[in-house]
């Protein structure tokens, strides 16, 4: 079972084959089990579009994305507790299955998401749509932080923004 809680929609619960099974701790977390383990292995990640251009701003753009992520989530029994897609970066705060590396978990994610969104948009150039690299880091008991900080990144490029305004209208 894997348990689907993104950022301001409605948890939906998917059933996969019955390998993966949370069981619930703490107030709001899970630790999942697979037959030979048990984990909680929660990441925060980051990404950027090559070029650093806001190709993610048009909002149907940022529907099929979230909606990419979904489908790969539910394909790889990722479990996607927050997210943010920004015009020029993607947050994800996710859980990701012990047999898989990360950088598995990212070459999935960013392969599959790049092809799809170009299939359906034809909006991009030819070659990859992301930057080589991602920032990743490890979720501990900071768990609320993480997720707030994710879930509140539209205020942050705001404040941003106004501040790189300001500071040129001097």
């Amino acid at each position: 079972m894997c348990a689907f809680n993104a950022s301001q929609e409605s948890p939906a619960t998917i059933v996969l084959v019955d390998i993966i099974h949370p069981i619930n701790t703490m107030a709001n977390r899970r630790i999942y089990q697979l037959s030979h383990c048990t984990y909680l292995c929660e990441y925060h990640v980051v990404w950027t579009p090559k070029y650093r251009g806001k190709v993610l701003a048009d909002t149907y753009i940022k529907q099929e994305m979230k909606r990419t992520f979904k489908q790969i989530a539910v394909w790889k029994g990722f479990v996607i507790r927050a997210w943010h897609v920004g015009d020029d970066h993607i947050h994800l705060y996710i859980t990701i299955p012990p047999k898989y590396s990360v950088s598995y978990a990212m070459a999935i994610l960013k392969g599959k998401s790049s092809a799809w969104i170009k299939k359906k948009t034809k909006k991009f150039p030819k070659g990859t749509l992301w930057e080589r690299g991602y920032f990743i880091s490890t979720v501990g008991l900071n768990e609320h932080a993480v997720r707030r900080y994710v879930e509140n990144q539209s205020h942050h490029q705001i404040d941003l923004e106004q501040q790189h305004i300001s500071f040129w209208s001097r």
